[in-house]
């Protein structure tokens, strides 16, 4: 059994906090906890697709230049090579799943200046 509690920790961003919940070759599944009025750099991965499921708060994702906004119990697939950025723009703190095939670690590129760069 796994849960917060027990799961390796790891701190990014501005004070955004993650829990490898399944950390393998093949599968990467982290709960995520970002406050409120936070974000990620924009960027896409070359081989993981992800799967974000909102577990509670309200997230903002873009995906591909267009943004949604999803509610606790809602997820999107972003495939691979697509640019994507997930913001915490309420006032409540946002908890989510990610969940990637391969892992992310390693294959992310981010965006500077809208030119793409290793991460």
């Amino acid at each position: 059994m796994i849960n917060k509690d027990t799961a390796e920790h790891y701190i990014w961003g501005n004070n955004c906090h993650g829990w490898h919940l399944v950390k393998q070759t093949e599968l990467s599944v982290i709960q995520e906890l970002m406050p409120p009025k936070t974000a990620e750099v924009k960027h896409y991965h070359q081989k993981a697709r992800q799967f974000f499921f909102i577990l509670s708060g309200e997230a903002t994702i873009e995906i591909a230049g267009k943004r949604q906004v999803l509610h606790q119990h809602e997820g999107m697939e972003v495939p691979p090579d697509v640019p994507h950025q997930i913001f915490n723009e309420s006032q409540q703190d946002l908890e989510f799943l990610v969940i990637s095939q391969p892992p992310s670690h390693g294959d992310r590129r981010i965006f500077q200046n809208n030119i793409p760069d290793f991460y």
